[in-house]
């Protein structure tokens, strides 16, 4: 079922009309799809489950039409009839994201599915391919080691696999001379591929981070709340509230599943970071160290005082009528708004939130900051997932006009992310606005 539209029709037609699919049967086709709905590649991501499921079933039932980004964006991500893909990127952006995961499902050593899915890039439609499995290979393999010429074969892999010994000997050492002069000139090390098993987006903006002989530190926002899940819980206001009645043993949801996100993508760079809670970090932390942080500065305080945000904050305004703060554009350019209002709500209905991503110098010139805050903790997750999925990032690099190889500038960005049953569904960046510092 389609949340916001609904799928083909394609009551007796997948088996009917379109049997199979690359040579392979539709029931197939689909059960593989299931397989990965209830996978954990898609867990907690019901947009992108829906996206899946929809583009499998159009793929099969009406495989010679192609699919148009307004038809996915009105039927599937819930926009409006005046939809327009020139000026909503949401459609490539979700189609990016479901290729890159689909892409690093298979490409685990894990995954032994015996159907390969995914989205070739130009068009909408899924590609079906069956695994082949290495004992296919083995009797080729037999038949060759024992024919009449399998000696003079043999010697010639030897020869063979020994100039290409050397060969790599003498790159390898090309490599290294070029590693250390990227590390003593600061050269960006993308453009060699540093890791060429990850997606260029996601190697050109996470390398400063992840490859910095310091593991940088993840700072979790952590409120200083009053009251427990059991008497209820407010922030602690100090001209109501005791210190003493201060716990800090909560943080939020979107936090900590973006602390999951994060250790998913240091694992495939092989790196690890630290975690610390605002609460225990110091300002001796930042002034050596690459940072992330978590969280809204309403419950991150320290955030303002290491780095402050210059062209979008998150604020209460005075005029509001609700307790919800609003992000504030300090720099509103061309076809912009100076103020963008979530809906008025109770935080236990969150619909519609808004989030900030800041990549900003830090205390120490040759160190970067990255802050990723929501104005609520559903917000924050949907601003990890952005920068940790490669069609998201590609669309903030297309926007900066960042070249390939080239370092990502530092920047400042304004995301709308449209929430269902407390799960963030559907991001739009609304705004990129490069910065000088």
């Amino acid at each position: 079922m389609i949340l916001f539209g609904k799928e083909p029709d394609v009551t007796g037609t997948l088996h009917d009309r379109y049997p199979r699919k690359n040579g392979i049967a539709a029931a197939e086709c689909l059960a593989q799809i299931e397989r990965l709905v209830n996978s954990p590649l898609l867990q907690g991501s019901e947009a992108l489950t829906k996206l899946l499921r929809y583009l499998a079933r159009h793929t099969l039932s009406v495989p010679a039409t192609h699919l148009k980004e307004y038809q996915i964006a009105t039927e599937v991500l819930g926009r409006q009839s005046d939809f327009d893909p020139q000026t909503d990127s949401s459609v490539r952006v979700q189609v990016g994201r479901l290729r890159a995961k689909l892409a690093e499902h298979f490409g685990a050593d894990y995954c032994d599915d015996p159907i390969l899915v995914g989205v070739p890039k130009g068009g909408y439609a899924l590609s079906f391919e069956r695994r082949v499995a290495s004992t296919e290979r083995e009797p080729a393999a037999k038949a060759v080691a024992h024919s009449p010429t399998a000696s003079s074969a043999a010697k010639t892999r030897r020869m063979a696999i020994f100039g290409a010994g050397i060969l790599m000997c003498l790159l390898a050492m090309a490599g290294v001379e070029t590693y250390l002069w990227r590390q003593r000139t600061g050269w960006p090390l993308v453009e060699g591929r540093e890791n060429p098993k990850l997606p260029i987006g996601i190697e050109t903006f996470w390398t400063p981070f992840a490859l910095d002989k310091d593991a940088p530190i993840v700072v979790v926002s952590n409120a200083a709340f009053v009251g427990d899940p059991k008497i209820g819980m407010h922030y602690y206001d100090p001209y109501r509230d005791s210190r003493e009645q201060v716990s800090q043993h909560y943080t939020g949801v979107g936090e900590m599943m973006g602390i999951v996100k994060l250790d998913r993508l240091f694992n495939r760079f092989e790196r690890e970071f630290r975690v610390k809670r605002s609460a225990l970090f110091t300002l001796d932390d930042a002034l050596n160290n690459n940072l992330i942080f978590l969280g809204s500065p309403m419950q991150n305080p320290l955030l303002d005082k290491v780095h402050k945000t210059s062209e979008f904050v998150i604020q209460v305004l005075p005029e509001e009528k609700h307790p919800w703060a609003s992000v504030v554009n300090l720099h509103p350019r061309n076809g912009e708004q100076r103020i963008y209002r979530a809906e008025p709500r109770l935080p236990s209905q969150v619909s519609e939130d808004y989030a900030i991503i800041a990549l900003v110098p830090g205390l120490d010139p040759s160190k970067r900051t990255l802050i990723l805050e929501g104005i609520s903790t559903l917000g924050t997750q949907a601003a990890v997932d952005f920068v940790c999925d490669e069609g998201s990032l590609e669309e903030i690099m297309r926007q900066l006009n960042v070249k390939s190889g080239a370092p990502v500038p530092h920047f400042e960005a304004l995301l709308l992310i449209k929430v269902a049953n407390d799960v963030p569904i559907a991001t739009q960046l609304i705004a990129v606005h490069e910065t000088a510092r």
